[in-house]
């Protein structure tokens, strides 16, 4: 993946995330096939900033009945990005 904005999907905005954002790091939901790589070039060419490390995640979807019918969410991926001590992500300031 060459487009950065197939790679990050959207920030997640919690009461977490935004504890997380005190120590210099950023969740991010991610495209489900990225890696970490792909995901660490996309958040430096997307905000300008030097990142440190990635962490990711998946988060299986839950499964649903309803009126007999058995469904289930989608599987979702989470990137914890830490940045170069100094840093930040723009969006997330005023917050």
């Amino acid at each position: 993946m060459d487009d950065f904005h197939k790679i990050i999907l959207e920030p997640i905005l919690t009461e977490k995330a935004y504890y997380l954002r005190k120590e210099g790091k950023y969740i991010f939901h991610v495209h489900p096939s990225s890696n970490k790589i792909e995901i660490k070039n996309a958040i430096e060419k997307a905000f300008n900033v030097k990142v440190s490390d990635v962490n990711t995640m998946i988060n299986k979807g839950k499964k649903r009945i309803r009126g007999g019918i058995i469904g289930k969410k989608p599987d979702t991926k989470k990137a914890i990005i830490s940045l170069v001590k100094g840093q930040s992500i723009g969006i997330f300031e005023g917050l």
